[in-house]
């Protein structure tokens, strides 16, 4: 199977307007920054390929651990941050010193670039992926395009 980056676009879109909800995966109802992109795996490639144990809202802040960074290079595909494009899920580092814990998915890089993701307080949204957010980007992956 062949996965497109339209698809992942399509899928993350059709979660705009989705509440915000810690833990949550399910579009329409409720669903936090992993949830998002763990829905968008659903929709797009199957079946999860790992099951998500509960985590804290701080993730593992207090260990200094970067859990979520090491999830997803078990599952999808590092590349340079210069080269992301449509359908690439990006790793966010929320303040300075503290481990990232924030996805997005970018929807599109011309004639600005976007991205879709579930933000505390406003639900899964669209924004622009303006300096302040650029800056915060820790890593870029792409998902699998080649699924057996």
């Amino acid at each position: 199977m062949t996965i497109r980056s339209e698809d992942i676009v399509t899928e993350a879109r059709n979660w705009l307007g989705t509440p915000y909800m810690h833990q949550a995966s399910v579009k329409g109802a409720g669903a936090d920054c992993l949830g998002l992109l763990r829905g968008v795996w659903r929709a797009v490639i199957g079946r999860e390929p790992e099951s998500v144990t509960a985590y804290s809202m701080d993730w593992s802040e207090p260990q200094g651990e970067e859990r979520m960074w090491v999830a997803a290079r078990r599952h999808l595909v590092e590349k340079p941050i210069g080269k992301m494009a449509s359908g690439d899920v990006l790793l966010f580092r929320m303040r300075d010193a503290s481990v990232a814990k924030h996805l997005g998915i970018v929807s599109t890089t011309h004639p600005e670039p976007r991205f879709i993701h579930a933000y505390s307080g406003h639900g899964v949204v669209e924004n622009a992926l303006s300096r302040p957010w650029y800056r915060r980007i820790v890593s870029c992956f792409e998902f699998p395009m080649e699924m057996h």
